[in-house]
């Protein structure tokens, strides 16, 4: 009977094409708009590291007081270098890593003379492993090289292509910045969206890093950050060491801690070395420490885009609207047909037999509007950077994900703005529809 209601279906529309097609447009307008703005809202929002993210956990110390803090006496989003140092030497969880963007400049081999600027991030050895950053060749430099402030580099696969046309580099040099660094690692093409680990140093939504030293290296070499720099009250230094002394904060903190217990002893820790800070005269207020994880970071960091937020919502509301006029649109096309329904019920058929070639006919509308809908999307994707900025706009793209949920959303859609619709037309009266016609 499905292959017979399908007919019946697919015969129906074609006896009013214009009521027809002004349903398929409703529905495809509807969710296009709908789809393109999710194919940007699910780039933004989504876990950058599934399988990790309750476990890693970004610290925060409050080193301004309340007179400076952020709204709700919220503590700096970053730590200033002596904290920032204390919390490496204490190495109070199993797994940690400090970190800030920087940028250098590469030089090209051969006769290339031109450097060019790389983009990257001084890191701890565990960065690596805490973020399961992948490697194309070799892998991260081992934690002696953090204490020996040791000249190594991990690049990536991107820079090793342009630097070594792509083969193994592991040992060999490259110069940043008049310095020669020896490549313990290439990385493959990682960039996790939105990029948890620098979304106040660096951009949530830039480019691949480039480059990775050890912060040590950096310090030794006296690498300014590329990244923020925030400082409260009067600042007066003149040279690095009093840059390093004051209350600057620039270094973002991660540590892995993997069970309940690990997060309440290093959140003791926290607070009892802001106590400490306190009784040392360093700190004139009472301890004020965060630990969130990453879902909770980035939602504390408003890191999806009010824009996107709002430009689904408005989606779905016209979404919603092309589904009330497919509503009336339906119920208009179902009732016409009372005297074919009436015979029908005359000659047997039930109501649920009603129900079933009503649906499958809203259904096959659905596939068609959802068919159009994906042309649309796949027009609006393309035209997605006039309504937000260009390296949020390029994540969203047409997946088989996004085909997949495009064509459901457009069958089930319809099919449940069909229901009323069709209620109406399986209480049609036989007796009545014959007496009258």
């Amino acid at each position: 009977m499905f292959g017979y209601y399908v007919q019946l279906g697919v015969r129906s529309l074609k006896r009013n094409p214009w009521l027809t097609a002004l349903m398929v447009m409703a529905i495809g307008f509807g969710v296009a708009a709908s789809m393109i703005t999710y194919s940007v809202f699910r780039a933004v929002s989504g876990n950058p590291i599934p399988e990790k993210s309750e476990r890693l956990f970004i610290p925060q110390i409050d080193s301004w007081g309340p007179k400076y803090n952020l709204l709700g006496n919220e503590p700096p989003y970053a730590l200033n270098y002596v904290d920032a140092m204390a919390m490496m030497r204490t190495h109070k969880a199993k797994h940690q890593t400090m970190l800030y963007p920087i940028g250098l400049s590469a030089l090209p081999r051969g006769g290339q003379s031109i450097p060019f600027t790389v983009e990257g991030f001084t890191v701890q050895s565990d960065f690596f492993a805490m973020f399961d950053v992948p490697f194309q060749y070799g892998g991260a430099w081992p934690t002696s090289d953090d204490d020996q402030r040791a000249a190594v580099v991990v690049i990536s696969r991107k820079l090793n292509d342009k630097l070594f046309g792509g083969e193994n580099s592991l040992g060999r040099e490259i110069t940043l910045s008049g310095h020669n660094y020896r490549v313990v690692g290439i990385t493959e093409n990682w960039n996790p969206k939105p990029r948890f680990f620098a979304v106040w140093g660096g951009s949530s939504f830039g480019n691949p890093s480039d480059i990775y030293i050890p912060i040590s290296r950096a310090m030794d070499l006296r690498i300014d950050t590329a990244g923020n720099n925030s400082c409260r009250g009067r600042i007066d230094y003149s040279d690095w060491d009093g840059w390093l002394q004051s209350n600057c904060v620039w270094v973002t903190p991660w540590v892995q801690l993997d069970s309940a217990a690990e997060v309440m002893q290093y959140q003791q820790f926290l607070e009892g070395y802001a106590a400490d800070q306190q009784r040392a005269g360093r700190y004139g207020w009472a301890p004020n420490v965060r630990l969130r994880n990453v879902m909770e970071w980035l939602d504390y960091m408003q890191v999806v885009p009010k824009e996107s937020s709002i430009s689904l919502l408005v989606a779905l509301g016209f979404f919603a609207i092309c589904l009330i006029n497919t509503i009336g649109l339906l119920l208009a096309k179902f009732l016409r047909r009372a005297g074919e329904i009436g015979v029908r019920r005359a000659l047997g058929a039930s109501r649920r037999e009603i129900y079933m070639q009503y649906l499958i006919e809203a259904g096959a509308v659905g596939l068609a509007g959802g068919v159009l809908g994906l042309l649309l999307t796949a027009l609006g994707i393309s035209g997605v950077g006039l309504l937000f900025q260009p390296q949020i706009a390029r994540l969203a793209h047409l997946d088989i994900t996004l085909v997949g949920l495009t064509l459901l959303v457009s069958i089930f859609a319809t099919m449940v703005a069909a229901l009323y619709p069709t209620w109406r037309a399986a209480q049609v009266q036989p007796a009545w529809q014959l007496k009258s016609n």
